[in-house]
């Protein structure tokens, strides 16, 4: 078989699959000491659901209008958050109260399309932080007039969902901190073969690594991505699959042709072991929407969460992605189905890991490009920058509204215009405490947030909001 046509069969035999290995290969060779590094300061393999974590990263793309996902619900901040809203504002008579244990000097309610959340806030499994953004220093209406240590490309959709992902908003960097967490923790687990970082949704920035990249998971099926026919016994795939093997198993004298074909027959079974591994877990009988893509994504999450035992890991991180949320127009209508979706896959997923007994070892945490401007353009919103995030688990600490919720009125001293805040408090401060309760000691946090001494002192005893039990 000549090179082109050995190519041309490799691709149509569907090995685009390569990319799911642990790591690449240029990157095991040129980060050896970095990999030695880390393994000397990770935790060892202990093979127990007790010592088991995974964090869920759900990104809410194109900017949540998160001021109609948590609103003030006491008359006088009502009467700000709707004068300044108008015909974007939710009936004060539809909110669904909720009553955070944490004194606050507001009364609050959520969308009315979120009933489920407001069952998982009310039984302490879910709570809200205010009000947080992606921000290089802390900063004032002075700082952002002058131009200070902003942002780069603040308001942007490309730059601000990247900023929540790398955690370093001054520049454009191509590492994500779930990818330099698991660079430094990955050793924790005792199976390499499969990464850390699992994506229900590809390619993404979060969990990307110097070491380790994602596995891009399906949604369907085992969740892996076989080679086409795998699974099919017939006689011309059973052909197919004797065919790739023999071409991998030739002994290739050039090093790249040998490198290369190692990787292929490395990810090759790696899909193999991950598609059994997955299909042998623990079943899972909650009940998610079918019909629902982002349900399903949650489900499949659940499911190889589930089959962690299988998998031989310790710790695992995952990102999904419910996108649709830069409503220029037709704003209440489409946000409402969208809190719909988020409202019905949280409730089946923290019941999943209810059922298999996880719920203390996992959390779901929420990001999103920015918040939405409180002010109208006619039947949606703009671009704006802090918003409301939310994250549920069993250690979490639920039934709290951490950071600080804005007085939202217009030209108040968070207000650049049109109701778009500066965040007070940064997604370092959130992060790390993610990356604390995850298994990241405090001095791995210099490496994971580097800004994050501007917002607080990793040395100090109390930690940044408080957010676990």
């Amino acid at each position: 078989m000549s090179p082109n046509s050995r190519r041309k069969f490799l691709k149509q035999l569907g090995v685009g699959c390569a990319h799911v290995g642990a790591t690449t290969l240029l990157s095991g060779i040129t980060n050896m000491g970095l990999l030695n590094a880390a393994a000397a300061a990770n935790q060892s393999w202990t093979n127990g659901a007790s010592d088991y974590k995974a964090v869920v990263c759900i990104l809410l793309s194109g900017g949540n209008d998160s001021f109609n996902m948590l609103i003030p619900r006491n008359q006088n901040s009502y009467d700000e958050y709707a004068g300044a809203r108008t015909n974007l504002a939710i009936t004060k008579e539809s909110l669904l109260p909720i009553n955070p244990i944490n004194n606050l000097p507001k009364e609050f309610g959520l969308h009315p399309n979120l009933p489920k959340v407001q069952s998982l806030f009310e039984d302490e499994k879910l709570s809200f932080i205010s009000n947080i953004g992606a921000l290089v220093q802390p900063t004032t209406v002075q700082d952002y007039r002058a131009g200070n240590k902003l942002p780069f490309g603040l308001f942007s959709h490309s730059d601000q969902v990247s900023h929540w992902q790398t955690s370093v908003p001054q520049d454009r960097r191509a590492v994500g901190w779930g990818g330099r967490m698991a660079d430094i923790l990955h050793t924790a687990n005792e199976n390499q073969n499969i990464s850390m970082n699992i994506s229900l949704n590809g390619s993404n920035l979060f969990q990307r690594g110097k070491i380790i990249q994602s596995y891009s998971a399906n949604f369907t099926n085992n969740g892996s991505t076989l080679i086409n026919g795998f699974a099919n016994n017939n006689f011309y795939n059973t052909l197919k699959r004797q065919t790739l093997d023999d071409i991998l198993e030739q002994d290739y004298q050039n090093t790249l042709e040998k490198a290369y074909a190692n990787s292929i027959a490395g990810s090759k079974n790696n899909s193999i072991e991950f598609d059994t591994a997955i299909a042998t877990g623990i079943p899972i009988s909650t009940e998610f929407d079918q019909e629902d893509s982002f349900s399903r994504r949650m489900l499949m999450t659940a499911r190889i969460i589930a089959a962690n035992g299988n998998l031989g890991v310790n710790k695992q991180t995952f990102f999904i992605q419910l996108g649709g949320f830069d409503n220029h127009d037709s704003n209440l209508e489409d946000h409402a189905v969208l809190m719909t979706r988020l409202d019905n896959a949280l409730h089946s997923f923290n019941s999943a890991m209810e059922e298999i007994g996880l719920s203390n070892n996992v959390t779901t945490f929420s990001i999103s490009d920015f918040g939405r401007t409180l002010v109208t353009n006619g039947d949606g919103s703009d671009h704006a920058w802090g918003g409301n995030v939310m994250l549920m688990g069993g250690d979490v600490k639920g039934k709290n509204i951490f950071g600080t919720y804005p007085d939202l009125y217009l030209d108040s001293p968070l207000d650049l215009g049109r109701g778009r805040f500066i965040p007070t408090t940064s997604t370092d401060e959130y992060f790390a405490e993610l990356a604390l309760w995850f298994g990241a000691s405090r001095s791995d946090l210099s490496v994971i947030l580097p800004n994050l001494p501007n917002f607080w002192n990793p040395e100090s005893y109390n930690l940044p909001l408080g957010l676990f039990n």
